[in-house]
């Protein structure tokens, strides 16, 4: 049975993975995470982003562009992970210049009508943290799925957690994937 909540799963792209130039720490069990969360299939929609290079940087972007022209320029490392596939055929993909996702109007009028908006997702301490703040001045109820989601470090992850964390329960919640399986039976 499908609940009405908005699941965001946000920028796993090659680039993220382990490894790789902006890998973090735990993108495969984050990943494997998020799997098991779409397989469930019970949110009533589902989106995935992309982030995408500004193309006409203003301020400190034009800065990020110049300082990362190599991987911008990588067309394997903007790719969305390989496992995602199947996923990618189902859900829309949208594409956004900015850490959080709450950029793209498409996804403001779906979490408009969600119950809730599921994060996911890499980076933890950068567009995981600023979509779940978003959604929060946008007064989109959040969950916060901490195993399904991927940072820099062990403890700069369990950081923007904490962060999540502090707005509950009012306006967050931080739970497993697990857990929010659990909670929909």
């Amino acid at each position: 049975m499908r609940n009405n909540d908005l699941l965001i799963v946000i920028d796993m792209q090659n680039v993220y993975k382990e490894g790789e130039a902006w890998g973090c720490c735990n993108t495969k069990a984050a990943s494997e995470a998020i799997r098991r969360l779409l397989d469930a299939d019970v949110c009533g929609a589902a989106v995935f982003t992309r982030f995408d290079a500004p193309r006409d940087p203003r301020g400190s972007w034009k800065a990020y562009n110049e300082g990362n022209a190599e991987i911008n320029a990588d067309k394997w490392a903007n790719e969305m992970m390989e496992e995602f596939e199947p996923f990618l055929r189902a859900y829309p993909v949208f594409g956004k210049s900015t850490y959080s996702s709450f950029e793209i109007p498409e996804l403001c009028a779906m979490a408009e009508k969600a119950d809730h908006v599921v994060l996911t997702g890499v980076v933890a301490e950068c567009c995981v943290l600023a979509t779940a703040l978003s959604a929060i001045d946008k007064g989109y109820p959040v969950i916060y799925l901490w195993d399904a989601v991927s940072g820099l470090s062990p403890e700069t992850e369990k950081e923007a957690r904490n962060i999540v964390s502090y707005l509950s329960p009012l306006q967050t919640e931080v739970m497993t994937v697990e857990e929010y399986l659990k909670s929909q039976k």
